[in-house]
Protein backbone atom coordinates (compact mmCIF):
# COMPACT_ATOMS: atom_id res chain seq x y z
CA UNK A 1 0.00 0.00 0.00
CA UNK A 2 1.31 3.41 -0.92
CA UNK A 3 1.49 5.88 1.94
CA UNK A 4 -0.43 8.48 -0.07
CA UNK A 5 -3.45 6.14 -0.10
CA UNK A 6 -3.32 5.27 3.61
CA UNK A 7 -6.25 7.54 4.52
CA UNK A 8 -8.42 6.01 1.79
CA UNK A 9 -7.73 2.51 3.11
CA UNK A 10 -8.52 3.72 6.63
CA UNK A 11 -11.87 5.19 5.54
CA UNK A 12 -12.65 2.03 3.57
CA UNK A 13 -11.98 -0.22 6.56
CA UNK A 14 -13.96 1.96 8.97
CA UNK A 15 -16.92 2.10 6.59
CA UNK A 16 -16.93 -1.66 6.04
CA UNK A 17 -16.98 -2.13 9.82
CA UNK A 18 -19.76 0.49 10.16
CA UNK A 19 -22.04 -1.13 7.58
CA UNK A 20 -21.24 -4.62 8.87
CA UNK A 21 -22.29 -3.67 12.40
CA UNK A 22 -25.31 -1.73 11.13
CA UNK A 23 -26.45 -4.92 9.38
CA UNK A 24 -25.87 -6.96 12.54
CA UNK A 25 -23.14 -9.09 10.96
CA UNK A 26 -20.07 -10.51 12.60
CA UNK A 27 -16.74 -10.46 10.78
CA UNK A 28 -17.05 -14.20 10.36
CA UNK A 29 -20.46 -13.97 8.68
CA UNK A 30 -19.50 -11.08 6.37
CA UNK A 31 -16.29 -12.84 5.42
CA UNK A 32 -18.25 -15.98 4.55
CA UNK A 33 -20.75 -13.98 2.47
CA UNK A 34 -17.88 -12.26 0.63
CA UNK A 35 -15.91 -15.48 0.14
CA UNK A 36 -12.83 -14.35 2.06
CA UNK A 37 -11.25 -15.38 5.35
CA UNK A 38 -12.21 -13.69 8.60
CA UNK A 39 -8.55 -12.78 9.05
CA UNK A 40 -8.48 -10.98 5.70
CA UNK A 41 -11.64 -9.05 6.60
CA UNK A 42 -10.19 -8.22 10.01
CA UNK A 43 -7.06 -6.85 8.33
CA UNK A 44 -9.16 -4.77 5.92
CA UNK A 45 -11.09 -3.25 8.83
CA UNK A 46 -8.02 -2.72 11.04
CA UNK A 47 -6.76 0.83 11.44
CA UNK A 48 -3.05 0.13 11.66
CA UNK A 49 -2.56 -2.82 9.34
CA UNK A 50 -1.11 -2.45 5.86
CA UNK A 51 -3.62 -4.12 3.63
CA UNK A 52 -4.72 -4.44 0.09
CA UNK A 53 -7.71 -5.97 -1.57
CA UNK A 54 -8.79 -6.66 -5.08
CA UNK A 55 -11.72 -4.95 -6.74
CA UNK A 56 -13.43 -8.32 -6.83
CA UNK A 57 -13.22 -8.58 -3.03
CA UNK A 58 -14.39 -4.98 -2.67
CA UNK A 59 -17.44 -5.66 -4.86
CA UNK A 60 -18.25 -8.89 -3.00
CA UNK A 61 -18.09 -7.06 0.34
CA UNK A 62 -20.27 -4.21 -0.92
CA UNK A 63 -22.81 -6.69 -2.33
CA UNK A 64 -22.92 -8.57 0.97
CA UNK A 65 -23.46 -5.30 2.83
CA UNK A 66 -26.10 -4.06 0.39
CA UNK A 67 -24.27 -0.81 -0.40
CA UNK A 68 -22.43 0.45 -3.45
CA UNK A 69 -18.67 0.19 -3.54
CA UNK A 70 -18.46 3.98 -3.82
CA UNK A 71 -20.34 4.37 -0.52
CA UNK A 72 -17.52 2.49 1.19
CA UNK A 73 -15.11 5.30 0.29
CA UNK A 74 -17.26 8.21 1.50
CA UNK A 75 -16.03 10.13 4.53
CA UNK A 76 -18.50 9.99 7.41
Amino acid sequence: MEERHAEKYLVLGLNIAFYRKRNGLTQEVLAELAGISRTHLSNIEAKKVDKSLSLDVLFRISDALGVSASELFEMR
